[in-house]
């Protein structure tokens, strides 16, 4: 299982309308080869950063599969005009949990 980690900088004052966007994208994840659902998180101490962390079950799942399908293209087009910069993606394997 594979984690994507990723850092999502809205521009100030568009924090609810991302959010609604990312809600309105949740299938696009949902039904992604290899995805196993995801989470929106966004930081108390600064209001205009989210993470969004991501199950797949493969790497490829979500570089090659996800990213090359129509469904990411739907995904950018979605919250992509709330990006401040670029989001800075991740991914992770557990090593330990509780």
């Amino acid at each position: 299982m594979i984690t994507e980690i990723a850092q999502i900088d809205v521009k100030p004052g568009t924090e609810k309308d991302f959010e609604a966007a990312v809600a309105k994208a949740k299938p696009l994840f949902l039904r992604a080869k290899g995805g196993k659902g995801f989470e929106l998180h966004k930081s108390v101490e600064m209001p205009s950063r989210y993470r969004l962390v991501a199950k797949w079950e493969t790497l490829e799942n979500h570089t090659v599969d996800f990213r090359g399908s129509p469904d990411f293209a739907e995904w950018r087009a979605l919250v992509g005009p709330y990006f401040e910069t670029p989001p800075y993606v991740e991914h992770t394997e557990t090593v330990l949990s509780t």
